[in-house]
């Protein structure tokens, strides 16, 4: 009997990417903000690319499940491009994915602008809002702000 497939985390620089990697975590980024979402808009920022960017991601097998990445803006984490795939949601994924990106983040402030009808989710891992809702690319969102433990 095969043992079932599980979903692994996985932390790198851009430098420390496959391509093979990069193209299957900007392929869901596509898939779901482009795509589904709707929202056409320059996901390729060039943010992706800084020595400090840190993508975190949980894979099965070849296929990125969820993914995030962590940005550092001059002394504060900023998470961002949290994404989930079709197969992957309602399976907690997410949550463990956020847990993840914490660990890395450690004892830093770290923020993040949550589509609006995600805050609840992110108040559960202590997120906490900083700001009225804004629109961006025809979405709610609102600014959080967890600060460190």
């Amino acid at each position: 009997m095969h043992p079932e497939p599980h979903d692994e985390p996985r932390v790198a620089s851009f430098r420390d990417l496959t391509t093979t990697t990069l193209y299957e975590i900007l392929r869901l980024r596509s898939d779901v903000f482009v795509v589904e979402q709707q929202c056409v808009y320059p996901d390729l920022d060039g943010r992706d690319t800084e020595p400090g960017t840190r993508h975190v991601w949980f894979a099965r097998d070849r296929e990125i499940r969820a993914y995030l990445r962590i940005l550092d803006d001059h002394g504060v984490e900023r998470i961002g491009r949290v994404v989930t795939a079709k197969s992957a949601r309602g399976t907690g994924l997410a949550g463990r994915l956020l847990e993840h990106a914490l660990e890395i983040i450690g004892n830093r402030p770290n923020v993040l602008d949550a589509q609006s009808y995600l805050t609840k989710f992110y108040t559960r891992y202590g997120f906490k809002p900083t700001g009225p809702e804004f629109i961006e690319d025809g979405i709610p969102h609102t600014p959080m702000r967890r600060p460190p433990h």
